[in-house]
């Protein structure tokens, strides 16, 4: 039986982030191949809530660029 993954304070619900293979971001001078990064929300309702708005054009890039980032749901 595999143990139940949960974050800070036993939020259960999360979000992964991590940049895909290959991308320009991940050069050593920049972030470097090992970055990512989790958030934790107490319900599902909060993380996809979160979700959505990752997902959205980010207000201070350029029209037509998106970040190449990855995104995936942890659920308990």
């Amino acid at each position: 039986m595999s143990a139940k993954v949960t974050g800070p304070h036993g939020k259960p619900y999360g979000i992964a982030v991590s940049m895909p293979e290959g991308d320009p971001m991940s050069a050593p001078h920049l972030l470097g191949d090992e970055w990512s990064g989790t958030r934790w929300y107490a319900t599902a309702a909060e993380r996809n809530t979160a979700l959505a708005a990752m997902k959205n054009q980010p207000a201070y890039y350029r029209k037509g660029d998106s970040p190449s980032i990855l995104l995936e749901m942890i659920d308990p």
